[in-house]
């Protein structure tokens, strides 16, 4: 690949790229750059979610790079503030290291072993005496962690803020500083993080890092970030037939984000999917393709047919009855939207009784449950449509 292709690929489904004239000089050094991200494990598995940033350093490792694979067992003992409007219960050492063991076990599923150095932030914050620790939060003033929007909103409406949840990020910084990072992944809600490692590194004479941000996984619901205490998460060691349900549960317009943030397959083929789904084919058809790929990953390719196999078998059998009828309706413009869909077809009375049974989540369409009411079908396609435990049909779009 030529430079433009490579920092394309880089790029791929990310947020922002800080900064991208600087990546391009360290490109051009001709050695392996050193890519670090970082998790705290504070608990024991991981979720799809988390494999974003995975699947960026993967990518950084096929085009050459040495991937720093960071497990935060000190800074997991302080607990992340981002996002939270009070302070973290902190784990114990116990509960960390257990936590990341398991982390071991799940990351090389994603990255290359031979290409990823593990490393623990514990070997040298340990070493670090009260007078280190003092200079280090010496380099940032009280302002300054102020300007993070999480403390900053924390402090306006009188809640409380520990001394040590400024630590948090002086520590992340300077694990940049320890491993000579020359570029740092994060999600978007870690920008703060990500930066203070920049300027740690000037602070201790190194060329600072560039910083990749990448998006936040929306969950199953395609509404909350992805969290296991929501429960709108899919696990990475979730069976292979939970993994290929949930994921062919997901809305067909979700079903595009998790394409450009999990998919490894190619922007074109990626682009070609969208272009047969505007000319008619099935999304269900594509989004089998995604569920597959993804089961493979983290289990086999053997378990990925077998779990299609069991979908489409627990297809026939729960939704499909032998005397469904055949129904043909009419779009406007070249397509109709879901709840006309269902009134034109007679499965509902009417368009608003449509619109209560999608908040119901009584509506499915070949197999998937629909959520968005904006749903909109091209003339062309045909589609099973279920709705409630009873009313069947598959729909013929004119």
């Amino acid at each position: 690949m030529n430079q433009q292709e490579i920092l394309n690929q880089i790029k791929r489904g990310s947020d922002e790229l800080l900064i991208e004239s600087e990546l391009v000089k360290k490109l051009e050094l001709g050695r392996p750059l050193r890519v670090k991200a970082g998790f705290d494990p504070t608990a024991p598995d991981l979720h799809l979610g988390h494999t974003v940033l995975l699947n960026k350093m993967r990518q950084l490792q096929d085009l050459g790079h040495h991937a720093l694979f960071l497990i935060g067992d000190f800074t997991g003992m302080i607990g992340d503030p981002t996002g939270k409007n009070s302070t973290r219960p902190p784990l114990t050492r116990e509960q960390v290291l257990a936590n990341a063991e398991s982390y071991r076990e799940q990351v090389f599923k994603v990255l290359d072993p031979d290409k990823t150095e593990v490393v623990f932030n514990s070997a040298w914050m340990d070493k670090f005496s009260a007078v280190d620790m003092i200079k280090l939060a010496a380099t940032h003033t009280v302002a300054q962690m102020l300007e993070r929007d999480d403390f900053g909103k924390r402090y306006k409406a009188s809640q409380p803020i520990a001394i040590h949840e400024f630590i948090y990020p002086l520590v992340q910084g300077y694990d940049s500083v320890a491993l000579k990072a020359d570029i740092e992944l994060g999600g978007t809600d870690q920008k703060f993080n990500l930066l203070m490692g920049r300027e740690l590194q000037r602070h201790f004479g190194q060329p600072a890092q560039c910083v990749l941000t990448m998006p936040l996984l929306e969950g199953l619901d395609g509404i909350n970030k992805m969290s296991k205490s929501l429960g709108n998460y899919i696990g990475v060691t979730d069976t292979p037939q939970d993994m290929f349900g949930k994921l062919m549960s997901v809305s067909d317009d979700l079903m595009w984000r998790y394409f450009d943030l999990l998919s490894f397959r190619s922007l074109a083929q990626v682009a070609n999917f969208r272009e047969e789904m505007e000319r008619g084919r099935n999304p269900r058809d594509i989004k089998v393709l995604l569920a597959q790929e993804i089961v493979a990953r983290f289990h086999s390719q053997k378990a990925a047919e077998e779990a299609l196999a069991e979908f489409e078998a627990r297809f026939r059998r729960g939704v499909l009855p032998d005397d469904m009828p055949e129904i043909t309706v009419q779009s406007a413009d070249g397509s109709i939207g879901i709840a006309h869909l269902l009134k034109q077809a007679n499965l509902v009375a009417s368009t608003s009784e449509a619109l209560r049974m999608i908040d119901a989540g009584a509506v499915r369409l070949d197999g998937e449950k629909v959520s968005d009411k904006s749903l909109q079908l091209k003339a062309g396609a045909v589609a099973v449509a279920q709705v409630g435990k009873r009313k069947f049909g598959r729909i013929h779009i004119g």
